[in-house]
């Protein structure tokens, strides 16, 4: 990519996409084109049709998707299916036909099975039984991949996938009823030690295991990859370690600043048991995460406090 090449972000309001954008700014590239979904809906072929034929793209990031967490991903699955890949098929397809240079599809950790050995390598994608919480959504991200593979396979496409870990940063999702659970901790000890409540609600036993990624972690990643990496092979990024969410709680209650307790909600699932992601392969390439979860925190809620009075979840 040249400081001047034409390079478009799908999605470049969410956390993803927001940091791939100030990544490639801070960078110095100067021909970024975004476009809101209400400017252009990626669900509808001839519009995204259209906008590629006009704009003409040299290189797309493609971060839009429909996103969240437990809760959201169970109850609306035909949504998170059917958008996701509405979105996918238009945007890669579109790149195909209107000659792009590169495109990076990013993906999900997700879609690796529920009971695959951990750390998650990627040759573990389609080896057993889907987490079927997020099915849906798992399964629309490996059609993704899949296109991008296919792309390459039948046409020599440069079309990469990279499979983020759990991400939290900027721009997050703060929606107790669909939002992750890093947030939603966040968003729970904020709100609780504001009304000086007893206690807050934690979903299941706390015991699954989590990795966390900042998403400027990711965006450098991803502006990394898309400089160097044209393989066939999915990327896992991540950090490569992770905590129980229990310990992923009592952090977020100390940097809050929270006194009270924390009390579970065994009625509710803790979804997969565990997912860490191998990162060997991206170490290999040449990158590895500069911050620290602890660090990455703190400055995710100070972002959260300075937005508090703007209602925007």
């Amino acid at each position: 990519m040249e400081f001047s090449s034409k390079i478009y972000i799908a999605g470049h309001r969410g956390m993803v996409g927001s940091a791939i954008l100030r990544n490639l700014q801070k960078q110095g590239f100067t021909n970024i084109i975004t476009r809101t979904s209400a400017e252009l809906d990626l669900r509808k072929q001839q519009a995204v049709e259209g906008f590629f034929a006009k704009e003409k793209p040299e290189y797309v990031f493609l971060a839009a998707a429909k996103v969240g967490g437990i809760h959201a991903n169970n109850t609306y699955r035909a949504d998170f299916i059917y958008e996701n890949i509405m979105i996918q098929n238009n945007v890669i397809h579109s790149a195909f036909v209107n000659k792009v240079k590169k495109l990076m599809f990013l993906g999900s950790s997700c879609i690796y099975p529920k009971l695959a050995p951990q750390p998650l390598k990627e040759e573990y994608l389609l080896s057993g039984y889907l987490e079927d919480t997020n099915e849906p959504y798992a399964i629309a991200k490996i059609a993704g991949i899949k296109l991008c593979e296919s792309y390459k396979r039948q046409y020599g496409c440069d079309f990469i996938a990279v499979m983020p870990t759990n991400l939290y940063g900027p721009n997050d999702n703060y929606n107790l009823n669909n939002s992750h659970v890093l947030p939603a901790l966040i968003r729970k000890f904020h709100d609780a030690k504001e009304t000086n409540a007893p206690h807050i609600e934690m979903w299941g036993t706390g015991k699954a295991m989590r990795e966390f990624l900042h998403s400027d972690d990711m965006a450098d990643a991803c502006v990394y990859l898309m400089k160097k990496y044209s393989g066939q092979k999915i990327v896992n990024i991540g950090t490569g370690t992770d905590l129980t969410i229990n310990d992923l709680a009592l952090l977020i209650k100390k940097i809050v600043g929270y006194a009270g307790d924390i009390k579970h909600d065994l009625s509710k699932p803790d979804g997969t048991p565990r997912k860490l992601m191998d990162v060997g392969f991206l170490h290999g390439l040449g990158w590895k995460h500069k911050i620290d979860l602890e660090s990455g925190i703190k400055m995710v809620y100070e972002d959260f406090r300075k937005k508090e009075g703007v209602k925007v979840w």
